[in-house]
């Protein structure tokens, strides 16, 4: 368990405290300290039912880790719409694409005031990337900011990412909503999508499920974990890139696993999908 036992010592304006935020959540999860004590209270009341549950976070976050690695380097986008960023607790997009793509240009999609805030720090030294608030689950708002029409080129390849997100989206029309925003790529665009999974085998069941009850009934209130074939249908008709959709820690690792996944680590799955 991270040392999240220490609050921030003052909020940006606007952030409610008493209410938990995903992007802090995840940020306590990945042991930063951007967080206070309503997202703490998260993360503890899923610990009692899953002491592991921060492999969760960490095989989501170095899943997008690797697969933006194979964007900028093997695909060579030079375009990311990466929906839902959350806090810069470890490596972001920009970070690893740039590294390949210099001038790769990102576009993070946030409504948290926390993300905003150093969004907005980030922005004084990085005219390649942007930050904009919105809600990412409403495409045709997300898709219909100038801010966005003016820094992306959609004549272009876009990687658009959900890394993390769709399993907070509460509504059964997940394929629906992932397709506007497929619909509004270019050829040869990517599409990446990491979510809660459950497996739904015996052995991981009984897990998949403690782990949605204390997600949905914390003070966060959403985590959902759906099986593969829905998560799945979030692709739409989209080419998957092999190996496909499949564990998070399975998607091109970057070594020879020397010891076995722990049940939470099989919890959570992740593809990347090319629109032909």
């Amino acid at each position: 368990m991270p040392d999240v036992s220490k609050a921030p010592s003052s909020a940006p304006v606007g952030v409610d405290t008493t209410r938990a935020s995903i992007a802090r959540v995840y940020d306590a999860f990945l042991g930063g300290k951007d967080n206070f004590e309503i997202d703490r209270e998260v993360l503890r009341q899923v610990a009692t039912v899953a002491p592991q549950v921060t492999d969760l976070a960490w095989s989501n976050r170095n899943f997008l880790i690797r697969a933006c690695r194979f964007l900028a380097g093997q695909a060579g986008i030079k375009q990311y719409l990466d929906c839902g960023s959350g806090l810069p607790t470890a490596e972001n997009t920009h970070q690893v694409v740039q590294r390949l793509q210099a001038d790769a240009k990102v576009l993070y999609i946030d409504n948290d005031p926390v993300v905003l805030a150093h969004g907005r720090a980030l922005l004084e030294e990085n005219e390649n990337t942007l930050f904009v608030s919105a809600d990412i689950f409403d495409p045709e708002a997300v898709l219909g900011l100038p801010e966005v029409r003016e820094f992306l080129d959609f004549s272009q390849p876009i990687a658009l990412i959900q890394n993390g997100t769709m399993h907070h989206y509460l509504g059964d029309d997940g394929p629906e909503l992932m397709q506007k925003y497929i619909d509004a790529l270019a050829p040869g665009s990517y599409v990446v999508i990491s979510h809660f999974l459950d497996p739904q085998t015996p052995e991981h069941a009984k897990t998949a499920r403690a782990l949605e009850e204390r997600f949905t009934h914390s003070p966060m209130g959403s985590g959902l974990f759906r099986p593969y074939d829905q998560i799945q249908a979030m692709f739409n008709d989209l080419e998957m890139v092999p190996p496909g959709l499949v564990l998070c820690d399975e998607w091109w690792p970057d070594g020879p696993r020397v010891t076995p996944l722990s049940q939470i680590e099989e919890c959570i799955a992740g593809g990347i999908g090319r629109k032909p």
